[in-house]
Order: structure tokens, then sequence, then C-alpha cells
């Protein structure tokens, strides 16, 4: 079992969800339920999954939850695109959002590498 909170890549996962609130904070109240709802939802399942795989089940299954984590990361990047198209928020919280996104999707998949690296035996 690790101690999620010791994975750099949790931290950046926790700025993105902020970042993402601080987005959708700004979107029309008729998106409450809708586009915002579904982008913070999948901020939060970044971190959380991140978490999770921490949960003493072995790299394996570290690596099928930082898989999940990556999913989610595509998910809310699609959705950040559509709220630029649509003009929802700021350019500058847009922005953000977008450059930590792929601090955490950079960090992420080089977890994953090394992650599979080390469970490889050597022959």
């Amino acid at each position: 079992m690790q101690d999620p909170k010791k994975l750099k890549v949790r931290g950046e996962a926790l700025k993105l969800a902020v970042a993402a609130y601080r987005l959708t904070a700004a979107f029309p109240t008729s998106e409450r339920f809708g586009l915002a709802s579904q982008m913070q939802r999948a901020a939060v399942s970044v971190g959380s999954n991140i978490s999770e795989g921490c949960g003493g089940h072995g790299d394996r299954a570290m690596i099928a939850y930082l898989h999940h984590a990556i999913g989610s990361l595509n998910e809310l990047e699609f959705q950040v695109e559509i709220a630029i198209e649509l003009m929802y928020g700021t350019a500058d919280l847009s922005l953000t959002l977008q450059s930590q996104l792929n601090t955490v999707r950079r960090m992420a998949i080089g977890l994953v590498t090394t992650l599979r690296r080390r469970s490889v035996p050597d022959v």
C-alpha cells in the first residue's frame, strides 16, 4: 500500500480539479447540471483514480487505475474544447486548465511507463 499524498501526480491532479471548478464557476447557470457538472466529475475522477490505485493491489492494479485517470483526462480535454467553442469561462482559466491537464497526463503516462518497467522481470 502506498500513501497517495506522496505521489506528485496526485498533487497535480488536485490542482487540476481546482482549476476545473474555477473555470466552471464562470459558466452560465443553465450549464450547472450539464457541461459544468461533467467537467467537474471528470476532473475529480483523475485524482480519485490515482488515489484508489494506491490501495495496495500491486503495480498491475495501479497501472489500470492510471489508465482510468488518463481516460478521464481525455474526457475532460474534450469537454474543455466544447467550453472554449461555446465561449464559457475565461480564456485564462481555460488555458490554465489545459496546461494542468497536459502536466497531469504527462506525469501519469510517465508513472505507467515506470511501473511497467519495474514489473517486467529481467531476462
